[in-house]
This record gives structure tokens, sequence and C-alpha cells, in this order.
């Protein structure tokens, strides 16, 4: 099937309807201003920073050709209503994790993460030098879309949880908030899966409407104040390893734009990437010190419950290998990853536990 026809038969169309409300998109003068709309609370900790340093980035470079304006989750459209507005053209450009939109297609979960998935590291080798941008171009070309990585949590952390797992059966019923292929997963473990806005998941977690949730790190977790509510905080994860957020332009909107404009929106994203890395890298440490102290129980999961997320995981990759772009993006994506790992694991994976054992 033609990629742009796929479009046409797509759920995209029925949820794109919601969007007709809004104003279209305002060019005077040879000026034009973009707005972008984002899946993030304004002023959430990290993911909303990160799209913040993309839109100051584009407008510094543009020298007033343009001009992004940047709307938070709800103040036009959902966090999850992103995708659709900017497909249809209601709105120019959206920031978000595209593991959101799976519903749209599933290819989109390995542009953030998928379970046993890549590093940070590992996911720009793939992306920049093994072949992952022009399969984020394929994807984008389906939806109207021209997209582009654009932030990084790193390794996102297990979660927060009411009670201590102790075997997989600890899932079976438990409400849990994870998104992407991860919530998949779990859903096999007999979890109640819950996909939450991160603007709503402290409310979520407060009130008991879920039992647990994973959101990012120490430090945007710490900010989140999930520490208020339980104590119980398992630090790795198998579900993001390094996840990736994007910045996608309306594809008529990025085509109209002259080459140096659409130059600029490709940098200002790949830096956005690089920042947003090292910010949510750089206050992780500082961040989980400051919940232990103040009680938190820092966890692993057991093997078991290892075992059962890599079963779990590898019986929702298989199920949607019958989609020809999802299989071309899987076999690539883990092509790529073992090629990266091989080499990691023996030089740099060897020197850090070398030197955490030298220096005690």
């Amino acid at each position: 099937m033609d990629r742009r026809s796929f479009l046409k038969t797509s759920a995209l169309g029925g949820a794109a309807a919601t969007t007709t409300a809004l104003a279209a998109p305002a060019y005077a003068q040879g000026k034009r201003t973009l707005t972008m709309v984002t899946s993030w609370g304004r002023g959430l900790a990290g993911v909303f920073d990160s799209a913040q340093r993309a839109a100051d980035s584009i407008n510094a470079m543009a020298d007033g050709s343009l001009t992004v304006e940047i709307k938070a989750a709800g103040e036009l459209v959902g966090a999850f209503e992103v995708f659709d507005a900017v497909s249809s053209g209601q709105a120019d450009m959206y920031h978000a994790a595209d593991y959101y939109f799976v519903g749209q297609h599933p290819g989109y979960a390995f542009f953030t993460s998928v379970p046993f998935g890549m590093t940070a590291q590992e996911l720009l080798n793939w992306y920049h030098h093994g072949g992952g941008m022009q399969m984020h171009d394929q994807l984008g070309e389906i939806f109207n879309l021209k997209s582009f990585i654009a932030g990084n949590t790193g390794a996102q952390a297990g979660g927060w949880f009411s009670k201590e797992i102790n075997g997989p059966e600890d899932f079976n019923g438990l409400k849990f908030r994870m998104p992407g292929l991860g919530g998949k997963a779990l859903g096999k473990l007999g979890a109640s899966v819950q996909n939450i806005p991160g603007s709503e998941v402290y409310q979520a977690l407060s009130s008991g409407a879920i039992d647990g949730t994973e959101w990012i790190g120490p430090w945007a977790d710490e900010k989140a104040g999930f520490q208020e509510i339980t104590k119980t905080y398992y630090t790795a994860g198998f579900h993001e390893p390094g996840a990736a957020l994007s910045l996608a332009t309306n594809r008529e909107v990025f085509e109209s734009l002259t080459p140096a404009q659409q130059k600029i929106i490709e940098m200002a994203a790949g830096e956005a990437h690089q920042w947003s890395l090292a910010q949510f890298l750089n206050n992780n440490g500082a961040a989980l010190q400051r919940l232990q102290a103040g009680g938190v129980k820092v966890m692993e999961f057991p093997d078991s419950v290892w075992d059962a997320f890599g079963k779990a995981s590898g019986e929702v990759m298989a199920e949607n290998m019958g989609d020809d772009l999802f299989k071309e993006i899987h076999d690539s994506y883990m092509a790529s990853m073992s090629a990266s790992s091989n080499w990691l694991n023996l030089s740099s994976g060897v020197y850090t536990a070398q030197r955490d054992r030298v220096r005690g």
C-alpha cells in the first residue's frame, strides 16, 4: 500500500476531526509563526525543558524569519492529541515521546524506546549512522510529518510501587502507568496498564487510581513528588533504557520552508537531544541521594521478574512482526544494537567496571 494512501484508511482520520476547531497557521510578510503543541505540562522537569530548548534555538537561529510558540499539554490540545493535530495541519509541530503513538503505527516505539532495547548512545549510533533517521522519515511520509529525535532521558527507572515486587505474580491485577510496548509487555503479566499524561500521574498515584508508575528517573521523579506518596522505588527498568523524545513538523509546512529554515529545525532538534540527555544525567545522581536521605527504599527487581519481562517483551515484538514496516525497522534497529553493544561492552563497559573497582 502506498504510504500516503495508508493515511486515509488509518485511525488517524477520525481522530484528526477533533482538531478542526483550531486556528490555521498564520504566515505574514515573509515571517512565520509556528505553533508547537507538546505532550508535556508546562514546566514538567526535563521533558518540557527539551521542547523549550528546541523552540528557543529555532527562534534564535531563524533571526526573526520563524517564531515558534509553545503550547503545553491541554493549552490547545491534549497531551496525546498532538500527533493528530500536527498531521492534519491544525498545528505546525509537536514535541512528544513517539511511543505515545503506537496506535497510529507500532513502529513509532523504536523512536522513543522499546523493551530491552538501545541505550541513549546506541540509539544515536543507529539514528545517525545505521538508517534510523531514514526510517523515522518513512513513518513520517505515512502521516504527513517530518520528524527528528529531540531529547533523551537516558535509562529510565523501573518505577514507584505501592508494594514490593518479589515475583512476576505480583504484577497480576496491579494498576500501573506505563506507555509504549513496555506497557503491553506488563499487560501480559496481568497488570492493568494505564497510559496517563505526565502532568496527571501524581494525582492518579495519590488517589489510588493507579498502584504504581514509571516516569523517568530520580531527578524528574523527585520534581514530580512521587516520594511523597510511596517510598518503594525500583531504579532499573526493562522498558526504556535510553528514551528519545521527538520534534515533528507537519510535512507540508516543513517542505514550504527554505532549505536554511529546514536545517535550523533539524539542528535545533539535534542540539536539544544532547542538551536534554546531559540535563537528566547530570541531575539524577544527586536527586537519588536526596530521595534516599528522605527514606526512599532503592530496590532491584529479582531475576525471576527480569526473566518474565524478557519473555513478555519477546511476545509483544512477535505480535507486530506481521507489519512489514515494523519488521524492517525492528531488524535494522536490532542489527545496529548488536554491532554497537559488542564494542561498547568490550571498551567503555570494561573500563567503567575497572574504574569503579580501582577507585573503590
